[in-house]
């Protein structure tokens, strides 16, 4: 049987962590702020926005949200980015992804100050995390690397697969592994031979937006696997990029989907608004 990861857990240690320090700031008279943009009214955004509020309020932080129509132009975007970016009082700022279509989602990303891209999309910080230098660290696979280490799981010398090469997760998922000193190989659509190489893995982690993809076959008896996907299927049951009733048995840790990944997402971009206020201050 392999140990389940707990998300759910390791996220509400890391918020308690959080709502310590800020409490602490709010002593000296500093209350971290987080400025969250919105444009049009996806319904999941919708969510996802919600869920940000809730934490921001449970760990004591302000956040200011802005609900933008979706006909807002781009240039009325990039001008409520660049008065967030001068306001002394906003920590943070997250812009809500996708936004509508007529918008450049990379002049947008790029507008935000490194210092205040608290989803770690920025050029600069994502430059940073590949030289080793400090800045912020896209939240999802920040998660993961917390839910390694809380979970004891060493990656130090062991073989890593991370599958995908998305901007938000494959990629920087690689570049803190190697971080953690794991050997670390990236698999994507063309990859050859997908099974043997995900079979090599200590750690397998996997984000190819694939419901039930990976397989037993796929995976070495006792690696530990972090299933980063979430679908919903039909009868509204949901499922990550994992097999997880097929997997769970052979693996030696794995994390769930609902409970696993999920959670930690929100968790580390509090610890991101945290870690902006706290830079302000050095």
């Amino acid at each position: 049987m392999a140990k389940i990861i707990d998300g759910k857990l390791i996220s509400a240690q890391i918020k308690d962590e959080v709502k310590e320090a800020a409490a602490k700031l709010k002593e000296q008279g500093r209350e971290v702020t987080l400025a969250v943009i919105q444009v049009g009214n996806d319904p999941a955004s919708s969510v996802y926005v919600g869920n940000k509020k809730k934490a921001c309020e449970y760990v004591g932080f302000r956040s200011l949200s802005y609900e933008l129509a979706e006909e807002t132009t781009e240039q009325e975007l990039l001008d409520l980015i660049a008065e967030l970016n001068d306001r002394a009082d906003v920590d943070g700022i997250l812009v809500q992804l996708p936004i509508p279509k007529h918008m450049d989602e990379d002049k947008v990303i790029a507008a935000i100050s490194p210092d205040k891209d608290v989803d770690g999309f920025h050029a600069v910080s994502v430059g940073h995390l590949w030289i080793g230098k400090e800045g912020f660290v896209s939240c999802t696979p920040a998660g993961i690397i917390e839910l390694l280490k809380r979970s004891g799981i060493e990656m130090s010398g062991k073989e890593c697969v991370v599958v995908g090469r998305s901007n938000i997760v494959g990629k920087p998922m690689a570049a803190l592994m190697l971080r953690e000193n794991s050997t670390v190989t990236v698999c994507h659509s063309r990859t050859t031979d997908l099974k043997e190489v995900t079979k090599r893995a200590d750690i397998l982690i996997v984000a190819i937006g694939k419901p039930q993809f990976i397989t037993a076959d796929y995976v070495k008896p006792g690696a530990t696997v972090i299933d980063v996907g979430i679908h919903r299927l039909e009868g509204k049951k949901l499922c990550g990029d994992v097999a997880y009733a097929e997997v769970e048995p052979i693996a030696g840790a794995i994390t769930p989907v609902p409970g696993g990944v999920g959670p930690m997402t929100i968790a580390m971009l509090m610890k991101n608004c945290l870690e902006a206020a706290l830079r302000k201050q050095q």
